[in-house]
């Protein structure tokens, strides 16, 4: 959540010199980073603003955390060992060294669900995406192709398309 100045609130010296606490949370991993935002009319030294309001402000830079460079380090090389490759180019899908006959429809759900692995994508958005804007029907068209492509998949990769009930569906590349 950003708090800032109400857009009814008039804009005042007094307003501008008064630090406001800001609380951001970051969707992947839901920690938060808390900051100031200092608006300052032109001219303004932002030190002296800090020593009249008794903060103490310090600059540091942020060194990575080990645990969100691990985590991507092992989803790389999770992706570089995944059976499935997509060649976009040359269209064309390889699963565990054979090439899948999917029709045109088929592979690019399968393009849009593996080009962000564990993302969940909603039943409407692939519709937009792969089908189109103009397209007419619903989330039960994406079901179907879903559904003919863990059958071209064989029964020891079918469960790397996970459903997630009620929303839609992920590419799940360590799925067994």
């Amino acid at each position: 959540m950003t708090t800032a100045v109400p857009s009814r609130t008039p804009v005042t010296a007094n307003v501008l010199h008064t630090p406001r606490h800001l609380r951001l949370v970051r969707e992947d991993d839901a920690r938060e980073f808390v900051g100031y935002l200092v608006l300052l009319p032109a001219g303004t030294d932002p030190t002296e603003l800090f020593a009249r309001s008794g903060i103490q402000p310090e600059a540091r830079a942020l060194a990575p955390e080990r645990d969100s460079v691990q985590r991507d380090l092992l989803q790389r090389d999770a992706a570089q060992r995944d059976p499935l490759q997509i060649d976009a180019e040359r269209r064309v899908a390889v699963l565990d060294g054979r090439e899948l006959d999917l029709t045109y429809l088929e592979f690019e759900l399968l393009a849009q669900l593996v080009r962000n692995p564990r993302r969940v994508y909603s039943r409407e958005y692939l519709v937009e995406r792969v089908w189109g804007h103009g397209h007419i029907g619903d989330g039960r068209t994406v079901d179907v192709h879903v559904a003919r492509l863990r059958r071209k998949f064989g029964a020891g990769y079918r469960g790397r398309i996970v459903t997630v009930r009620r929303v839609g569906y992920k590419y799940v590349p360590d799925a067994s």
